[in-house]
């Protein structure tokens, strides 16, 4: 009986210290990509940009890369968007970046020094605030101006139109988007971007005569060396409701992070 209480305590503690070493192992473990996110710090985006940090930060972590958060443009230079693979633009526009930035920026996509996905509010392309517009912006995003938008808001379905592409694994051939301010453009993107997948305006639930015809809404930009994809969804949190959305942003994350 004594020999199998020592056993019985030399097991339980060899169990104890394999745990607490793993433990350890799992909180040193070098992260395998580093993350940037960009997003504003009030205005009627912000709620979906606090859910959207929730739902970076849990998957950060069940997937081992590390994320910051910042909510303007003041530290972006060289040498700061050196430490990070892939940028992340969450509702935050294309003005009012210091000039310093817009140069980093610009280097970091042109290059490829690392991946990039925008979401919505990165196409409000045009003179805003006492701001001109950023041309290359306008470019990267095929060349597009900000025209309209559906301000009281419309459930819409959603058709992909790249079935192949990484980011669209997983993804039915349509989906439903419950709730978007969908934007319309001065022209759509289609001629300068690879186009992978587009909102099917007749869809529009309650219907608006705001429309643009051709209308995509998830594109990337293969004129430039940076892999890259732009979401236009992104205004309202309970996107995240949707196993469709989470899957479609994560599939853009493990997609752009990789050269």
């Amino acid at each position: 009986m004594k020999n199998f209480i020592c056993k019985y305590r030399f097991y339980l503690i060899f169990t104890i210290l394999l745990y607490a070493q793993s433990q350890v192992f799992a909180q040193t473990k070098k992260p395998d990509f580093k993350v940037l996110a960009i997003s504003e710090n009030g205005g009627h985006h912000v709620e979906y940009s606090k859910a959207a940090k929730i739902w970076l930060e849990k998957l950060a972590e069940e997937r081992n890369f590390s994320i910051d958060f910042i909510e303007n443009t003041n530290q972006i230079n060289d040498d700061f968007l050196a430490q990070y693979q892939l940028f992340i633009q969450l509702d935050f526009v294309p003005y009012a970046w210091t000039p310093e930035a817009i140069t980093a920026f610009e280097k970091y996509i042109n290059e490829g020094k690392g991946g990039w996905i925008g979401f919505h509010h990165a196409t409000l392309l045009g003179e805003f605030d006492g701001y001109k517009m950023w041309p290359w912006f306008s470019d990267f995003m095929g060349g597009i101006r900000f025209k309209n938008y559906i301000a009281d808001f419309a459930s819409a379905t959603v058709k992909v139109e790249n079935k192949k592409h990484p980011v669209m694994k997983g993804i039915p051939s349509s989906f439903l988007v419950k709730k978007e301010e969908w934007y319309v453009y001065d022209k759509s993107p289609r001629p300068n971007v690879d186009v992978i997948a587009s909102v099917d305006e007749s869809t529009y639930s309650p219907d608006s005569k705001i429309k643009m015809g051709d209308h995509p809404v998830i594109w990337s930009n293969k004129k430039v060396n940076a892999k890259n994809v732009y979401i236009f969804m992104g205004h309202s949190p309970v996107l995240f409701e949707s196993e469709e959305y989470q899957t479609i942003f994560r599939n853009a994350i493990f997609w752009a992070v990789k050269k």
